[in-house]
This record gives C-alpha cells, structure tokens and sequence, in this order.
C-alpha cells in the first residue's frame, strides 16, 4: 500500500498524539471528519498503523537505560533470544550486520538490576561475548510517524 501526503501528514499528528480527536485531526488536515475516519480504518485495515501505544515521560521511565552488543555462536540465536524474552530489564533486541549479532536495549530501576541483567545476558549459552554500553542522557527522541 502506498501512503500519500496525506496520510503521512494524519501519521505525523498521531505520532505527536495519539489519543487526538478525528475531529480534531480533520481540522488540522481540512478534510472531513467522514474522510479522515475512512483514512483512519484503512490504515488499520491495511496494517499502516500498527498498534495505538503510550510513550512514556521521563519522570515515567526507568532510570537506567542501557544497550548491550552482543556476538553470537552460530545457530544459537533461537536459544539466546529466548533467554532475552525471559529478562524483564530487555526492551527490545534486533539483528544486526557489523562487528556484532544483537543489539539489546534494556531498561532498569537500579544499577543493581541493570548489572545483574547484564551477568545473566554475559552467562547465557551461547553468547560468545557482549558489550555495554550505558546512556546517559537523551538528547534527541524523535518519533517516526
């Protein structure tokens, strides 16, 4: 499916808030709310939009967040990546070409849990080595619409 100007311009508003009015979105668009409505179903029909979600504030979030690069042995991923669905600290964890297999995002409360995450992810069977790297501040988060 292609996206036109338009429907880039009503994501970019999502993606700003997603709990936004169609009323209020049509005006900010100048269209209908009829039309918007129908633009709306078809990109959920279609699979455009995805999933409405929270984007948490900063006084929300976990302290400590972190990313952890991780080499694999070869045919272990399905194994590793199992023991990274059971640790509550990883977020998210992507493939990657380069120097390294997996990168990891993890957020924790406490140096503690992030360091103990950490152990458990560095004594997983499979994974031949791992780096980590932690953030210190954000200086840009910018959603993708």
């Amino acid at each position: 499916m292609q996206l036109d100007e338009t429907d880039q311009k009503l994501l970019a508003l999502l993606s700003e808030n997603a709990r936004a009015p169609v009323a209020t979105l049509a005006r900010k668009l100048n269209l209908a709310r009829t039309t918007v409505q129908a633009r709306l179903d078809r990109l959920e029909n279609t699979g455009a939009i995805a999933a409405y979600t929270l984007r948490l504030g900063d006084i929300a979030r976990p302290r400590i967040r972190a990313t952890a690069l991780l080499s694999i042995e070869v045919r272990a991923g399905p194994a590793v990546l199992q023991k990274l669905k059971s640790l509550p600290a990883v977020e998210t964890v992507h493939t990657c070409s380069g120097r390294v297999d997996l990168i990891v995002q993890l957020a924790a409360d406490s140096t503690s849990e992030l360091d103990d995450t950490l152990d458990r992810i560095g004594e997983a069977q499979g994974v031949k080595s791992s780096e980590s790297l932690i953030h210190l501040s954000t200086r840009l988060d910018r959603p993708r619409a």
